[in-house]
């Protein structure tokens, strides 16, 4: 997937908001960007959980940002590589 001006890594996939919350917040005070896919989607079919929203990163990112993951207790959140 290209997003953020060049390919992108799926790192995980919830319907938890807060989750998603202090994920993106992790990540934007270690100096990552990050894209939250499907949220419109989510809108659309009323939040009744069928279509999870997508926390993508830049390919380069990836390692960095899966580490920082780990290391914060979300390791088990993390979609397979």
């Amino acid at each position: 997937m290209l997003g953020l001006h060049g390919p992108m890594h799926e790192l995980l996939r919830t319907n938890d908001l807060i989750l998603l919350g202090a994920v993106e917040a992790l990540l934007a005070s270690a100096g990552l960007d990050c894209l939250i896919a499907d949220q419109h989607m989510s809108a659309l079919e009323g939040m009744i959980g069928a279509f999870p929203r997508r926390l993508l990163v830049r390919e380069e990112d990836k390692r960095r940002a899966r580490a920082l993951l780990i290391e914060a207790g979300y390791g088990a959140e993390l979609r397979d590589e």
